[in-house]
């Protein structure tokens, strides 16, 4: 969720605030044409091959700059994949409402965009948004922490693949991680799918 997180005498916290300021400029300025272009070869490489079980992928619907994971999801929802989209709720791990592409969408908390209707359902992989990720799986998000809750929250209750999408341009050399921090099992570019330590 792109929020800004409010000012911390962590260091860590203190570093992440800069680096993502310089992931965010670095986002911004890939041009449009670039960002389409993206998004067609990821939706043309699809997810990478992956264990049996249920066909059911939380996504997110793209605000600002992120990666735009539309035509991915029109894809998949074409291959018989179930697709849901978070709803937020305060400071609470994300809930997800089944949603199909073209749906009606209205604002949640924030002005983020969820589903006007659907049932509640749990995912089995989750695309995850980023401003930054390095090649331990280590993500940077907005500081807001919704992902990191809500990974932890499905890992802890049976299981959950989390699959980063992003530019390849967003990777890093290094990311500071914290004890919340959640990494990512995948990475998805339009380079390719890469595996991390840990991953399915």
């Amino acid at each position: 969720m792109p929020t800004d997180p409010l000012p911390s005498a962590d260091p860590i916290d203190a570093q992440k605030t800069e680096l993502r300021r310089r992931a965010r400029a670095r986002r911004n300025a890939i041009s449009p044409a670039g960002r389409i272009e993206a998004a067609r070869q990821v939706a043309a490489l699809g997810l990478p091959e992956l264990p049996a079980g249920p066909r059911i992928l939380g996504a997110y619907y793209p605000v600002r700059s992120e990666f735009d994971p539309l035509p991915l999801l029109a894809r998949l929802a074409a291959e018989g994949w179930r697709l849901a989209l978070p709803v937020v709720m305060g400071a609470a791990p994300l809930a997800f409402r089944a949603w199909e592409p073209g749906a009606p969408l209205i604002p949640g908390e924030r002005g983020i965009l969820q589903p006007a209707s659907g049932d509640a359902v749990r995912p089995a992989l989750l695309l995850v948004p980023l401003l930054a990720f390095d090649g331990q799986g280590r993500r940077l998000g907005y500081g807001g922490g919704h992902y990191d809750r809500t990974l932890q929250a499905l890992r802890a209750d049976g299981g959950v693949t989390a699959i980063g999408l992003a530019f390849d341009e967003q990777e890093v050399a290094q990311l500071p991680s914290g004890p919340h921090d959640e990494r990512l099992d995948i990475i998805l570019t339009p380079s390719g799918a890469r595996r991390f330590k840990d991953a399915v």
